[in-house]
């Protein structure tokens, strides 16, 4: 917790009952690869910090196909936000890939701290900002460049992140096949 608690501190001025609230309104919880943290279809009403370790986000289309939407690593917040902000039932499945430490979020109540702590505000403002400039990014990635690229900015953004993946994941992440992420590494050891 007190990571989090000292990222917040670096960007802004975070008073000592701000600091108790944000105690107050979460817990830290030790997650087991393979767990599932929200399913699709249910109700969110939990956002996540992760402290250590690595998870993702996935839908399964109409064919039964898995894309994955996000990982999430330290310092990195992960839920189905579309289901909270928009009251719907969860779209997305959040699955723990390897054994983490997260930090779990009453999201109404973490939504609740701009009003008590209005200072809290530019924090969370700078955060939706980084992760809207992160799904364009992600967004313009697939239309534009080639598998091989997609790869190489997966593998900066996600460092180390492959030794607890399958590649399954990474390929779905990436909007590619299994045995096209075999030719993309094989490309690469190429050279």
């Amino acid at each position: 917790m007190q990571s989090l608690i000292n990222k917040i501190k670096n960007s802004i001025s975070l008073s000592s009952q701000a600091e108790e609230y944000i105690y107050s309104i979460s817990k830290e919880k030790m997650v087991s690869k393979g767990e599932i943290l929200i399913r699709a279809g249910q109700t969110v009403n939990k956002t996540f910090f992760v402290t250590q370790g690595s998870l993702r986000s996935f839908c399964i289309d109409k064919e039964g196909k898995e894309h994955t939407l996000q990982f999430a690593i330290n310092d990195w917040w992960i839920s189905d936000f579309m289901a909270i902000y928009n009251n719907e039932p969860a779209s997305l499945t959040v699955e723990c890939i390897s054994d983490s430490d997260v930090i779990e979020f009453n999201a109404q109540k973490l939504n609740e701290i701009y009003i008590q702590f209005p200072e809290f505000e530019p924090f969370q403002r700078k955060n939706l900002e980084r992760h809207v400039v992160s799904l364009h990014k992600r967004i313009l990635n697939q239309l534009q460049l080639t598998a091989l690229e997609r790869y190489n900015l997966f593998l900066e953004q996600y460092p180390n992140i492959e030794q607890h993946v399958s590649n399954y994941h990474i390929a779905s992440y990436l909007g590619i096949t299994q045995q096209s992420l075999s030719r993309v590494r094989a490309e690469i050891a190429k050279k």
